[in-house]
């Protein structure tokens, strides 16, 4: 065997080694038996040198593996580059899902960002237990430029993780150069694309990775190896404030909301870094139980600037003062941090005004209402609202205006709605989107108040008892 060709057998097992052991220390802490991995497959040189080791290892390791190319449609080859990932993975025998999405033209986020929200948000609608993404150490050392040209603190400053646990994602090549990545495809004959995107200085990573790092090399040669080395150390501290905040936590998040006391009782830094915290680990959990609404940021972390005022507002304002402090707003949605009742609350609701919309209710037994919560109608004996005594076929759903009466008691004499909701203790941005459901001009039901007892079914009568289910 010839010098040059053991040297490149070395080379292709130090790096399936390296995912090997990679690997095995994730599937060590997994309960069952078999995992299913799904790698995010661009055809580029990264994830095609990621898809090929996977492949070599996914029987001695014993998990299965899928792949998903995500259609941006951003360039004229993106149906090449579909078909070119499509025949690969057909010729390795990996089943591929060919997503396609559009980025609107007149986004927020700009073409970077929006592509990456588009592309994650279509990755975690997979059920398998892992994403891996084909990230590089080189990736690394431009995500921390970035991060610092931003003026990012320690979480932006830690760039990526190898492992996040709680999004699935898994970046097994964080500690591998480009270099490594482009010896191993030539050795292996491996073909892959060529996004014309990447040569394009207007992107900010591109600006960094053909600008700034080629700069940065002459005069320190391993200077992506040392700032991934420095986002590492980075992380570990990030994990330590992590660790310091779910100390603070403890007996002050309840239910996901936060005590605004228990705030108040730590040092400021203490309470800033409790307040990421929970911020994030509130919102991740959000997306979780909303199954990721492509609406949604895949990160809700506030800036230095606007995490002090948040920590302003919630410790000094006045008792009765309305606290809303925006954190993000898209076209369907606004995230915010609202007070009540001297807990802080981490709140999304639809980015509309609840005054203009009007329902009809035309027999469903689930109605879905423009906030995605739900009416559900059941029928049930002595129970409820009598609309079939009456002969009511439809009812009209809407929201609060101001001004509403209602009586649900027999003891209790007509009152107005505002003080019937005061007594309820339903948090005000609630109280915004109740639904109210009339007959004609009447109002006959309110979520946790009931029926009005001109309406209520008498014993004997099937009634139609209304539930609110929320989110």
């Amino acid at each position: 065997m010839s010098k040059l060709i053991q040297k490149n057998k070395l080379q292709s097992n130090r790096l399936e080694s390296k995912l090997q052991q990679f690997l095995v220390q994730i599937f060590a802490h997994q309960k069952t038996q078999r995992q299913a991995l799904l790698l995010a497959y661009s055809g580029g040189l990264d994830s095609t040198v990621l898809l090929h080791l996977l492949v070599n290892l996914r029987h001695t390791l014993n998990f299965d593996l899928d792949a998903e190319h995500i259609h941006h449609g951003l360039s004229g080859n993106a149906d090449n580059w579909a078909e070119f990932c499509l025949l690969t993975c057909s010729t390795l025998n990996i089943p591929l899902k060919t997503t396609y999405v559009k980025i609107a033209a007149n986004n927020d986020l700009g073409i970077e960002a929006a592509a990456r929200q588009l592309r994650y948000d279509a990755l975690f609608e997979s059920n398998a237990d892992y994403i891996c993404l084909a990230h590089h150490e080189d990736d690394q050392a431009e995500t921390l430029l970035l991060q610092l040209a931003r003026g990012a603190g320690v979480k932006g400053l830690s760039a990526m993780a190898a492992t996040d646990v709680q999004r699935r994602l898994l970046r097994p090549l964080l500690n591998i150069s480009r270099v490594d990545l482009l010896e191993y495809a030539q050795q292996n004959n491996l073909t892959w694309i060529e996004d014309e995107s990447n040569q394009d200085t207007k992107f900010d990573r591109n600006f960094i990775r053909h600008s700034i790092m080629p700069v940065l090399n002459t005069r320190y040669p391993a200077i992506a190896k040392t700032l991934a080395r420095s986002a590492a150390h980075i992380a570990e501290a990030a994990n330590l404030l992590d660790d310091l905040a779910v100390i603070d936590a403890q007996g002050v998040v309840k239910s996901d909301a936060l005590s605004i006391a228990g705030l108040q009782a730590v040092s400021a830094n203490r309470a800033r870094n409790l307040l990421r915290w929970w911020i994030t680990r509130t919102y991740q959990a959000m997306r979780i139980k909303l199954e990721v609404c492509t609406s949604m940021p895949i990160n809700l972390v506030p800036s230095a600037e606007l995490l002090g005022q948040i920590f302003s507002q919630l410790a000094y304002a006045k008792t009765d003062a309305k606290i809303e402090i925006i954190l993000a707003s898209t076209a369907q949605n606004i995230f915010s941090i609202r007070r009540y009742q001297g807990m802080a609350y981490l709140i999304n609701m639809p980015n509309l005004e609840p005054q203009d919309y009007h329902i009809l209710w035309q027999g469903e037994s689930i109605l879905t209402l423009p906030d995605n919560t739900q009416l559900n109608f059941l029928q049930q004996l002595d129970m409820g609202l009598a609309l079939k005594r009456l002969d009511i076929q439809k009812l009209r759903i809407s929201y609060r205006k101001g001004g509403e009466r209602f009586r649900p008691n027999y003891n209790r004499p007509t009152r107005t709605l505002k003080h019937l909701l005061q007594e309820t203790n339903l948090p005000p941005w609630q109280r915004e989107w109740l639904p109210l459901i009339y007959v004609d001009e009447k109002l006959v039901f309110v979520p946790g108040l009931g029926v009005d007892i001109a309406m209520q079914a008498h014993h004997g009568e099937v009634g139609y008892v209304i539930k609110w289910l929320r989110n």
